[in-house]
């Protein structure tokens, strides 16, 4: 399997900066403060009309844990399907039991909407009971990812269980291990040392831009308070050349 760095973009101008810095794919999403949530199909369009490189969309349709209503997996099946038409080349999604299992049945929806689309297993493995049952299961519904930090908030901290999974793809030649959570150049150089098998990284490469707005009313919080309204974050594309160079 060849390397794979993926980048979360949530704007044209990222997606721009992460094929200038060389990735290889995109995740898109919107809302990336609150982790991501599922991406606007105009925004898909405007970036696959600009940007040759493959994009696989989140779908989580709000922020918190991945329990999921009916109601809520009806609206993102309904999602997958707009942003399939929309030019979607695959997606990335997860639901959990409240048991901290996989959802097979909440699962079983969703890929049904992907249709012969690739799927990525989101994060949710790393908020689960057993991550490699979780990765089992992933492997037995056809994923070809799985993006973890190893179960840890950080990928550096769960090098352990990245170890287990690595170990685990070999062994059933399952989904690829997309190594996420704090990446950058340095880590990618620290964990392919550490972890021979690593291969695949997900980055966001995010750099603050100072906002153009000369007049500022403090004190007026869009959202959460203490939320920066005043710098927007993008990708950095130099982060994302650096990061490429560690994979070669």
């Amino acid at each position: 399997m060849k390397k794979i760095l993926e980048v979360c973009v949530d704007s044209l101008a990222s997606a721009k900066a992460a094929m200038a810095g060389g990735a290889d794919r995109l995740e898109l999403c919107s809302a990336l403060a609150v982790g991501g949530l599922s991406p606007y199909g105009e925004l898909l369009e405007q970036i696959k009309a600009t940007c040759p490189l493959p994009v696989r969309c989140l779908m989580r349709p709000r922020p918190g844990d991945f329990l999921y209503t009916e109601d809520e997996i009806q609206l993102m099946c309904a999602q997958i399907r707009h942003l399939r038409a929309a030019g979607a080349d695959g997606f990335v999604l997860g639901a959990l039991t409240p048991e901290g299992a996989l959802d097979s049945r909440a699962m079983e929806q969703l890929l049904n909407a992907c249709g012969d689309k690739p799927v990525t297993l989101h994060r949710c493995i790393d908020v689960a009971a057993d991550p490699v049952r979780v990765y089992r299961a992933a492997a037995a519904l056809g994923l070809d990812t799985v993006l973890t930090s190893g179960a840890a908030a950080s990928c550096r901290e769960g090098k352990a269980t990245l170890a287990s999974l690595l170990a685990l793809r070999e062994e059933l030649n399952g989904p690829e291990v997309l190594i996420g959570a704090g990446v950058n150049a340095a880590v990618i150089r620290e964990l392919r040392a550490a972890l021979p098998g690593a291969r695949a990284f997900h980055m966001s490469g995010k750099t603050l831009r100072e906002s153009g707005m000369r007049f500022r009313r403090e004190g007026v919080p869009m959202g959460l308070p203490g939320l920066d309204e005043w710098h927007i974050q993008e990708t950095d594309a130099e982060a994302v050349r650096a990061a490429k160079a560690a994979l070669a």
